[in-house]
C-alpha cells in the first residue's frame, strides 16, 4: 500500500525513491510486524484469558505438560495479523505472487482457527477430524500450485541443491510436488509445535533464509551469476518473509518458556503453509528439506515410531515427536528448545552455502 501511495511521489521528492528498494521495505515489514506483535500481544492474551480460551492437554503426553493446561491458545491470530498487515502495507500489491502466498496463509490460518475453536469449545485436544483438515489442505495447495503453473514465465523445473546443471522439468507432475510440499510443511510445523517456542524459532530462521532466496531469485543479474532460476517479481516475497520473521520474533516474546500463549493450529498450519508456498515460488522446493530440517526430523520421528510399533510392536523413541523423547530422557524443556534452534541456524547456513557449492 505504501509502495503504491508514496513511490509515485519520487518524481517530485527524491526521498520517496527509497520505497523502490525491496531491501528497505523488507526491513520495515519486519519492524512493523514486530511492533504489531508487541502492542497487540498483551491485549490478545488478556482477551483470551477473559474468554477462557485455554489449551487442552492430551492426557497421554508427558506429565510435565499437565501444568500447562489452561494456557491461552489460538495465539496464531496474532501471528497472522502481524504477517498480513505489514505485507499489505509494504509489498507491491500488483504482484500476483504476493497474493498467492497471502491466500494460502489465510486459508490455512482459518482452517487452524476452526480446529482450535472446536478444541476449546469441546474442552479436549481433538478438533477437526484429520481427514477433513487434509482435504482442505490438499484443495488449497492444489489451487495454489495450479495458479503458479499458469503464471507466465514460472518454470516447472525442480532445482537440486549441490547440483549445478541438474534441474529437470517435471511438467504436470509439478502439481503433485506442490501439494506435497505445502501440505507436508504445514503438518510438519504443526507436529513440531509441542514445546514453548520450539516451532516459532525454526520458523523464524527458515523465513529469514527464504527472504534471502526470494531476493536472489527475483534479481536477474544475481540469479544468473549464482546459477539459480530467475523468476520475475519473486523478490517481493522478501517483504512477506520479512514480516514472518518480525511476527515470529514478536510472538516468541510471549511464547518463550514459560509460555504466556500458544500459537495453536491457527499459527502452526498457516506458518507451515506459508513456508511451503514460498519454497515453491522461489524454486527452492527441495532445499526446504535442509532449511526446515528440524521440521523434517520431527515428522520422521513420528513416521518411524508408528511404523516400528505396527511392524514389531516396539517403539524406537520413548515418545514421538522426538522432542518428547528428550523430555522423557530428563532434558529440561529450555535445553531442548535452544538446541533445536541451534540446529536450525546451522541448517539455514548450510542451505545458504548451496548457492556456491554447486
Amino acid at each position: 500500500m505504501l509502495y503504491h501511495l508514496l513511490y509515485p511521489l519520487h518524481t517530485h521528492f527524491t526521498f520517496f525513491n527509497i520505497f523502490r528498494y525491496i531491501t528497505f521495505r523488507c526491513i520495515y515489514a519486519t519492524v512493523t510486524a514486530l511492533l504489531i506483535s508487541f502492542f497487540a500481544g498483551p491485549w490478545l492474551i488478556k482477551r483470551l484469558k477473559v474468554h477462557q480460551i485455554g489449551q487442552a492437554i492430551r492426557k497421554n503426553g508427558p506429565a510435565s505438560h499437565l501444568k500447562k493446561e489452561g494456557t491461552p491458545t489460538m495465539g496464531g491470530v496474532l501471528i497472522l495479523i502481524s504477517i498480513l498487515a505489514p505485507t499489505l502495507l509494504w509489498a507491491e500489491l500488483s504482484n500476483p505472487y504476493v497474493w498467492i502466498v497471502i491466500f494460502v496463509t489465510s486459508c490455512f490460518g482459518i482452517l487452524g482457527f476452526v480446529d482450535d475453536y472446536l478444541k476449546v469449545t469441546r474442552k479436549n485436544s481433538k478438533g477437526l477430524p484429520a481427514w477433513v483438515k487434509l482435504i482442505v489442505q490438499f484443495i488449497v495447495a492444489a489451487l495454489c500450485t495450479l495458479s503458479l503453473m499458469e503464471m507466465p514465465g514460472f518454470p516447472t523445473t525442480v532445482v537440486f541443491p549441490f547440483f549445478k546443471r541438474f534441474s529437470p522439468n517435471i511438467g504436470v507432475y509439478y502439481l503433485i510436488l506442490g501439494i506435497l510440499v505445502i501440505v507436508g510443511t504445514s503438518n510438519a510445523v504443526n507436529l513440531t509445535d509441542g514445546l514453548d517456542g520450539l516451532a516459532i524459532g525454526p520458523t523464524m530462521i527458515s523465513a529469514a533464509t527464504y527472504a534471502l532466496f526470494a531476493y536472489l531469485t527475483g534479481h536477474a543479474i544475481i540469479s544468473r551469476y549464482l546459477n539459480i532460476p530467475y523468476v520475475r517479481g519473486v523478490g517481493e516475497l522478501s517483504i512477506f518473509c520479512g514480516a514472518m520473521v518480525g511476527a515470529s520474533m514478536g510472538f516468541l516474546w510471549f511464547n518463550t518458556y514459560p509460555a504466556q500463549v500458544f500459537m495453536g493450529d491457527t499459527g502452526s498450519l498457516s506458518l507451515g503453509g506459508a513456508l511451503g508456498t514460498v519454497a515453491l515460488i522461489t524454486k527452492q522446493e527441495l532445499l526446504l528439506i535442509i532449511v526446515g530440517g528440524v521440521f523434517v526430523i520431527e515428522t520422521l520421528s513420528v513416521i518411524i515410531q508408528v511404523a516400528s510399533f505396527k511392524l514389531t510392536r516396539k517403539r524406537v523413541f520413548r515418545m514421538a515427536p522426538i522432542h518428547h523423547h528428550f523430555e522423557l530422557k530428563g532434558w529440561a524443556e529450555p535445553k531442548i528448545i535452544v538446541r533445536f534452534w541451534i540446529i536450525s541456524i546451522l541448517l539455514g547456513l548450510i542451505a545458504i552455502s548451496t548457492l556456491k557449492i554447486r
